[in-house]
């Protein structure tokens, strides 16, 4: 049998050979550790150092040759592993496998490669389809593993069907990603598909990966599960999965730096600043966030890539103090990932460390800007249980200032707002929640002319309970059904243009609404400042893309200024319609599922020093309808990582594009696309 193994291997290698000469080659051992990385880890160890040594012999505790290798030809996984059957041994297997292949290159005992080898051919042999909920996750959370070992074993005996199973069993689960997931999927997923790229030579599946950990969709690229203050996607949730998701994304970045593609500064080193945020909240200091710090699962771990990631930035003068010392923690309880973690490359490099740049913009936004205040001495003070809407109706015709004091107002009908109020509460501590049975809009203008109305301080939430979830992703699902609630957090529409007037909104998060988080429309002077729009606009009736976080329509005069408007489902972050006279400045406009700024037949628009990244469109569009928009400027904004143009405008008369800084939008290089053509935007029609 391994005689035939032998042959089998040696065929393999030939292939390899010829498939490399036509295409552009990878270098070989190349997926964790390229040659020079394994014989710094093989010298260090047999010469005694420290950290290897010691890693090496907990290695070796935790690798029994004495391993049954248990296979399944129908591997079932569900929610959290139940039902299990095979999962549990194909990971097993997986891990065992690639603590063999490491073994035996350092030692070059036979009996190490042999178990790697009769793992991966039994698993190569028996394998045809995996199934349930978790079937992605686990193949992504074992293929690099696999492959890690058939990749180091190249040199020994591995088996064409090994190759026949990844592409045929483990590829087809992954090929299309999983962004609706939590963003560790996605990590998992380009973790592997990396490794299956470099180990049967696929150049552009090996582009297609890279391309997806920058611009992925959802929950899927390092963009959208590393926010710019270093918060991940799961903050919220816990923080086993955090701890995981940042190695995954690790993981796959290691890879391809491996194969000379640098990840890691992306987003200007976004991945630190992830680690660096988790590790601080680890070890148990307070810090900032958007939504609810999850304390669950605070245990330090040392199976997220911490020491690699640590390691690697270090080389790069990148200072990281609190993932420094995590590691100092856990390093002598790591095995395979410390032996691992060490580019022959970066011995011997110190470089000056220098600390890593977080955004300030929008830092904090919303109802979590505010922090001590007073009451108002001529404030009308409510409770809970109070009937907001008799009171303001109750004062309608003069000027009040109505202060509503800490706690959940659960309201049953849509808030109608008059001339003259002042709303005010005590920051996070005020929310209001609107039950299912409110229909168009939880808060509207009691009149078409209301002015002088200013809102600040509090939380509009849109979702059924204000309470963070286990799980604050699943709630997604729940929004972007064809029939949610169709509901809307603010909406002020006049019957006629500029009717409505001075509007203020100021530390106002809205938040979780199936329709716009907030709609103008026909006003003039309007002023947003320091709020929080997220996660607004998803997929209910009328459709998708008609919902955003933030649309203004035929206003006039005024100003959107240090707020955040992320993560719409559905739509665009900032949409401006027939508006004139505005200033967009100091914003934070990220993840959302259209364009990040759109501007329809504008004029006068001055959209300057924001930060704009991650969006699935454009990173600003300036579209044309009828006439096209007029006096626009466009300048000194950061715009990256979307996967449109940074900026795209059609038939704009007196267009001003300056200053801006654009980094790796789109999928053709250009960043901007500035076109005086009388084009109207249309659903794409592929062609095959």
């Amino acid at each position: 049998m391994r005689t035939h193994l032998r042959f089998a291997v040696l065929f393999l290698i030939t292939v390899f050979v010829f498939v490399g000469l036509s295409a552009q080659t990878f270098i070989h051992p190349g997926i964790d550790m390229c040659r020079e990385d394994l014989e710094l880890m093989k010298n260090k160890t047999l010469a005694g150092e420290k950290p290897w040594r010691g890693a090496f012999e907990r290695l070796k505790a935790e690798t029994p040759l004495s391993f049954e290798v248990k296979t399944y030809a129908h591997v079932i996984s569900g929610p959290y592993g139940k039902p299990d059957i095979g999962g549990s041994d194909l990971s097993k297997g997986a891990v065992m496998a690639y603590n063999c292949a490491v073994l035996w290159y350092i030692t070059k005992d036979k009996a190490y490669a042999e178990k790697a080898i009769e793992i991966i051919g039994k698993w190569s042999e028996s394998l045809r389809s995996l199934d349930e909920n978790n079937a992605k996750l686990l193949v992504a959370l074992s293929g690099y593993k696999f492959c890690n070992a058939a990749e180091i074993l190249r040199t020994e005996n591995h088996t064409a069907a090994f190759t026949e199973m990844i592409m045929s069993v483990y590829y087809p689960l992954l090929r299309f990603y999983f962004p609706q997931a939590n963003g560790n999927w996605d990590g998992a997923i380009m973790h592997t598909l990396l490794s299956i790229a470099i180990f049967t030579n696929d150049r552009p599946l090996f582009d297609n990966a890279v391309y997806h950990y920058l611009h992925g969709k959802a929950n899927g690229s390092l963009i959208k599960y590393i926010f710019p203050n270093g918060q991940c996607q799961e903050t919220t949730r816990d923080q086993g999965h955090v701890q995981m998701g940042l190695g995954e994304f690790a993981g796959a970045a290691r890879i391809a730096y491996t194969q000379g593609v640098d990840l890691f500064s992306a987003g200007d080193n976004r991945l630190a600043l992830g680690y660096e945020y988790t590790s601080r909240f680890l070890l148990g200091e307070d810090i900032f966030s958007y939504g609810e710090l999850s304390h669950r699962d605070k245990d330090l771990r040392n199976d997220y890539g911490i020491e690699y990631v640590y390691q690697h930035y270090k080389a790069q003068g990148i200072d990281m103090p609190y993932t420094r010392s995590i590691c100092d923690k856990v390093r002598d309880k790591s095995s395979l990932i410390l032996l691992t973690a060490f580019r022959a490359a970066f011995q011997g490099k110190t470089p000056e460390q220098r600390p890593l740049i977080c955004s300030e913009i929008a830092y904090p936004a919303g109802a979590l800007r505010v922090s001590d205040f007073k009451i108002p001495e001529d404030a009308i003070v409510v409770s809970p249980g109070d009937s907001l809407q008799q009171i303001l109706d109750n004062e309608a015709g003069h000027k009040c200032t109505i202060f509503l004091k800490a706690g959940e107002y659960t309201m049953n009908k849509t808030l109608k707002i008059h001339s003259g109020t002042h709303l005010i509460g005590e920051g996070t501590k005020t929310v209001l929640m609107f039950t299912p049975s409110v229909r168009t809009a939880a808060i509207m203008a009691a009149t078409p002319d209301m002015s002088d109305v200013v809102i600040e301080n509090l939380i509009i939430e849109g979702a059924r309970e204000h309470a963070a979830g286990f799980d604050p992703n699943a709630g997604r699902f729940e929004r972007q059904r064809r029939y949610a609630n169709n509901l809307a957090g603010i909406s002020f529409r006049s019957e006629k243009n500029y009717t409505l007037s001075g509007i203020t909104l100021r530390n106002l998060s809205v938040i979780n609404f199936s329709r716009t988080g907030v709609y103008i429309s026909g006003a003039k002077n309007v002023k947003i400042e320091a709020c929080d729009f997220t996660e607004n606009g998803t997929f209910v009736v009328p459709g998708p893309r008609l919902q955003h976080n933030l649309l203004l329509q035929r206003v006039e005069g005024g100003v959107v200024r240090d707020s955040r408007f992320d993560t719409s489902l559905h739509g665009a972050g900032v949409v401006l319609d027939h508006c004139r006279s505005l200033d967009l400045k100091d914003c934070e406009i990220a993840r959302n599922a259209w364009h990040g700024v759109l501007l329809s037949e504008c004029s006068g628009i001055v959209v300057s020093e924001n930060l704009i990244e991650g969006n699935d469109g454009c990173g600003i569009l300036s579209e044309f309808l009828y006439k096209g928009s007029s006096n626009l400027k466009i300048r000194k904004n950061r715009i990256r990582y979307n996967n449109g143009y940074g900026v795209e405008a059609f038939a704009v008369k007196n267009l001003s594009v300056s200053g801006n800084c654009y980094d790796r939008n789109g999928k053709l290089g250009a960043q901007e696309h500035l076109c005086s053509d009388l084009t109207l935007q249309m659903e794409k029609i592929s062609v095959d």
